[in-house]
């Protein structure tokens, strides 16, 4: 038997973690949050951006069903009955001002949150698939499987199984940056989460046309500030160099954010605050 369960109950099961001081917090002996509050959105798992998304990545790219049946196999759902919940956590005000503030190194509260806070969205992920598989939708968290793992697309370089960015994108949830971060109505500073179910929920509307319409640089405006903010000069007009990236992350960011909290941890981020999206939608 299905218990009742809406975009409320979603919202309630996530709020639950957050308004939790014991988990939401920055890390064990920080009571300070890691995360505002989110933003919900709702894809459906036959949604033609998935095949096209598919296409365009790389054939290891799971569709919201592939996903799905990764954990249930014998489920014997078909696309149509899958639906995508997407949630955006954002970076408090407090870590966006002290990260804002740096040039060439993470701050330490962005550091935290990228380690601790990310604990946080796996226990969202974890509860959230839990809390609809308890209540009769069978429910995944594509992130938390076993199988899922890095990539390498032939046309993008480094991706993933499960881009929890294209899933917000088909959620309604925002639009692509030029350094390839999501602008939602919070800004570019947030971390993203997702579970697929066996849920029959409404599709959240897409207000926009195109995967970069919140961008001020495809806008006109000529905007630049991912790029000037960017230490590894990994973002340029032709878009982001997720070689040069990782490659700086790797060689400067983990062993300083290791001398700064004790953990190698990948922290980043510049590009996400000190631009006009840091906070909200610029456009």
């Amino acid at each position: 038997m299905h218990e009742t369960f809406g975009i409320p109950e979603i919202i309630e099961a996530i709020q639950s973690l957050l308004t939790d001081p014991g988990v939401n917090r920055l890390g064990p002996d920080v009571l300070e949050p890691a995360w505002g509050s989110p933003l919900i959105g709702v894809s459906r798992g036959d949604d033609p951006l998935y095949a096209e998304f598919q296409e365009t990545i790389g054939p290891f790219h799971w569709t919201p069903l592939e996903a799905f049946c990764t954990e249930f196999p014998d489920a014997g759902v078909t696309a149509s009955d899958i639906a995508v919940v997407v949630w955006a956590l954002p970076q408090t005000a407090a870590t966006r001002r002290d990260h804002r503030a740096c040039t060439a190194l993470p701050s330490r509260r962005w550091s935290l949150a990228r380690h601790y806070g990310e604990a946080v969205n796996d226990r969202i992920r974890d509860h959230l698939a839990r809390t609809l598989t308890n209540a009769g939708y069978p429910a995944v968290a594509p992130a938390r499987l076993p199988v899922f793992r890095r990539e390498t697309s032939e046309r993008f370089g480094i991706a993933s199984r499960w881009s929890e960015r294209h899933a917000a994108y088909a959620s309604g949830l925002g639009t692509f940056g030029l350094c390839d971060g999501l602008i939602t109505e919070r800004g570019k500073a947030v971390r993203l989460g997702s579970v697929v179910a066996a849920i029959n929920l409404p599709a959240t509307p897409r207000p926009y046309s195109n995967r970069t319409a919140y961008c001020l640089h495809f806008s006109g405006d000529e905007c630049d500030a991912c790029i000037r903010r960017c230490p590894a000069g990994a973002i340029s007009a032709d878009g982001h160099d997720k070689e040069r990236c990782f490659a700086y992350i790797r060689e400067m960011m983990v062993p300083f954010v290791e001398s700064d909290i004790g953990i190698p941890v990948t922290s980043c981020g510049l590009c996400q605050t000190g631009v006009p999206c840091e906070g909200r939608r610029p456009r």
